[in-house]
């Protein structure tokens, strides 16, 4: 019993993660119909950055202020570099390659710049676990699931009560119509690279106290959660946080009864298997082209 619960508790705190990520590629996919393909390196920005900072003596809390803010330009800068350029061509792909590319590179520099290390980041939350039931878990892993869910419901508040908000969900309706009633569909699209940019980085830092942070960190953990936001339907963002969680606890469960090789098998069949039966995802809404 302790054991299924120590995975089950461990599982949530990664799931969190995946969730977080996740929400990212719901939040610009609901604005720009594209995503960033270099999210995962938003994630290292956030903990690399944190560590780097916290060496040169500025105190934690500027050092993740700074380390957001930075993942925040990253994401405005490849919106209009990356992105923007292809807004208006709905068959092309370039955004992904260029995505891509630009993620390789940052991740190159990154290595080149602070070295090959692997660290984690200082915080109280992994001093000592706490044991429920006879399962140890940092308060650290417990904090990244609420966190995750806390954003999904402020996004809700924010889409529904504030202008830009609802300048958010009209984008996300139809793009072309919101134009025509005056939204300014670019800014909006911006705004929303920066936004899931700011999520991956503070994601980058929730997790850096738990696995080690390095140049090399957000490959995978992007790349996972892009899966959790497909199978959850990436414009559901209650969804994508669902699926998230649920990820992990299943990844922590093939781990600890078939194998850790298992891990990524397990995890992409699954994704596989629910686009075959639910081809929006498990709580994707179907999107309508009228021609």
């Amino acid at each position: 019993m302790s054991a299924a619960l120590q995975y089950f508790l461990a599982g949530l705190g990664i799931g969190g993660i995946y969730a977080l990520v996740a929400i990212g590629f719901h939040i610009m996919w609901s604005s720009a119909k594209a995503v960033n393909f270099a999210h995962g390196d938003t994630l290292m920005l956030g903990a690399v950055l944190t560590i780097v900072f916290l060496d040169h003596g500025i105190a934690m809390p500027l050092a993740i202020l700074l380390s957001i803010g930075v993942a925040i330009v990253f994401g405005v800068v490849l919106e209009r570099v990356a992105i923007r350029p292809f807004a208006d061509h709905a068959a092309s792909i370039g955004w992904m390659l260029t995505t891509i590319a630009i993620g390789i590179m940052l991740e190159s520099y990154a290595t080149i710049e602070f070295g090959a290390f692997a660290r984690p980041l200082p915080s109280p939350g992994v001093d000592k676990p706490i044991i429920i039931f006879g399962a140890g878990v940092f308060i650290q892993e417990l904090l990244i699931p609420f966190v995750a869910v806390l954003i999904v419901v402020l996004l809700g508040i924010f889409q529904r009560r504030t202008q830009l908000g609802r300048a958010m969900r009209a984008v996300a309706f139809n793009r072309v119509a919101a134009g025509i009633v005056g939204i300014n569909v670019l800014h909006v699209s911006m705004f929303s690279f920066a936004l899931a940019s700011a999520l991956g980085g503070l994601a980058g830092i929730l997790v850096a106290p738990v696995i080690q942070a390095s140049a090399t960190m957000g490959l995978l953990l992007g790349i996972k959660g892009f899966a959790v936001a497909i199978i959850g339907g990436i414009t559901s963002a209650p969804g994508v946080v669902i699926a998230g969680l649920l990820y992990g606890i299943i990844e922590k469960f093939v781990d600890g009864y078939i194998s850790t090789a298992a891990r990524e098998a397990v995890g992409f069949s699954l994704v596989i298997v629910v686009l075959m039966l639910f081809p929006q995802g498990l709580f994707g809404r179907r999107e309508l082209v009228k021609v």
